[in-house]
């Protein structure tokens, strides 16, 4: 199951995620809740917002890549990385508070969601 889904932000416009199909469970949780619409948290250079899905640990990752989409099960939420968090240790790595789920990769420069403030609504739809 691969596919893409769309992120839509007003100060970013949208940007398309490409699906990964590494973590099946939390894929398909994501994809049957869907639209989701939250407000945008930022912890360094990382965005993140609630969503209704429930799901825990499937082939977690403490390290993460700039562009990943993951869900993270302890805040029920969906995370974008863009750059190191507050838990990196070194200026490349980016760590996430704790392992997360990844299921997409950005599609583009995933850096516009540097735009994204505490706040902003934040919508996740399909395409």
């Amino acid at each position: 199951m691969a596919g893409r889904i769309r992120i839509v932000a007003d100060p970013i416009g949208s940007v398309e995620v490409e699906l990964i199909d590494k973590n099946p469970r939390t894929l398909e949780a994501i994809l049957k809740a869907l639209p989701i619409e939250s407000r945008a948290m930022r912890w360094g250079d990382e965005v993140y917002f609630k969503t209704p899905v429930d799901v825990g640990l499937e082939n977690p990752q403490e390290v993460v890549e700039v562009g990943d989409v993951a869900y993270w099960p302890p805040g029920r939420s969906i995370c974008i990385f863009f750059g190191p968090t507050p838990a990196s240790r070194s200026p490349t790595e980016i760590r996430p508070a704790s392992p997360v789920n990844v299921f997409g990769k950005v599609v583009g420069n995933p850096k516009v969601f540097s735009r994204i403030k505490d706040g902003d609504r934040i919508r996740v739809e399909k395409i």
